[in-house]
């Protein structure tokens, strides 16, 4: 009696855990570009604008300004360390290093190895987030069991951003075109994300379209957690992240099968 043959899973482990190895081994070798790029950019948003609008503008929301921009920049942190690494190492190791096509060759699956490649991102993206949050308590935020929550609130709005840029990397036609998406998409959204200024003082359109960025809930999230100010409109936050998060995985696992495999 023969024994029954081995059943391969999607998303097998040993294969998710094989790709994210190899990103963790190349990591060690740039982790301080990266990281600094990373950190230092949105913290530079938060002394800017917390500094010095915190002169002129002491509270909103009865909360302290320089406390409400430290909040609100962890998004900024996401969004900068998922949506461009998604883009440009994906289009690189595909487009130019072909390392996708080396690593296929291997028992990985376009859907494991896109799926690893995200979720070592959102990894990434959920432990930067945290970094305006600790340059903001040297500025007065107090420190509040809350926060505990901020890097998984990252992390899966990382997963969505992340898929977004590896989507992009997938339709995009040369790296130029980047500078579109940059432009055009992802700087409209950290400026109407609730970042800098609460979105109920837009007019009526923008403030519909603010309700159904992303990046406004992953704010509003990280901001109720880090304040202790809960509500019901947190879960509505994270139905809206989970959601993003799982459509943008899926459209761009699929976008990359069509460009991967013949």
């Amino acid at each position: 009696m023969t024994a029954p043959a081995h059943r391969v899973r999607r998303l097998e482990p040993a294969a998710l855990a094989g790709v994210m190895s190899r990103d963790v081994v190349l990591f060690g070798r740039y982790w301080k570009a990266t990281t600094f790029s990373s950190v230092v950019q949105p913290t530079i948003y938060l002394l800017a604008f917390g500094l010095g609008f915190g002169s002129l503008v002491s509270h909103v929301d009865n909360v302290p300004y320089v406390e409400y921009v430290g909040t609100g920049v962890v998004a900024t942190a996401v969004l900068f360390s998922s949506a461009f690494p998604g883009m440009f190492n994906t289009f690189i190791r595909w487009k130019f290093q072909r390392t996708y096509d080396a690593m296929l060759a291997a028992p990985v699956d376009v859907e494991e190895l896109i799926t690893a490649e995200i979720l070592w991102i959102s990894v990434r993206a959920g432990v930067y987030g945290v970094a305006p949050l600790l340059v903001a308590m040297l500025f007065g935020l107090s420190p509040n069991p809350g926060m505990l929550f901020v890097p998984f609130i990252g992390f899966v709005t990382g997963v969505g951003f992340a898929s977004f840029g590896v989507l992009v990397a997938a339709v995009a036609k040369t790296i130029d075109n980047f500078n579109y998406v940059t432009s055009a998409v992802l700087t409209p959204l950290f400026l109407v994300a609730g970042t800098f200024f609460p979105i109920s003082t837009l007019p009526p359109v923008l403030h519909a379209l603010a309700l159904a960025n992303p990046l406004y809930h992953c704010v509003a999230l990280v901001r109720d957690v880090s304040l202790g100010h809960y509500g019901w409109a947190d879960l509505a936050s994270v139905g809206v992240l989970v959601s993003f998060a799982l459509v943008m995985w899926r459209i761009a696992v699929w976008q990359m099968e069509s460009r991967l495999i013949d």
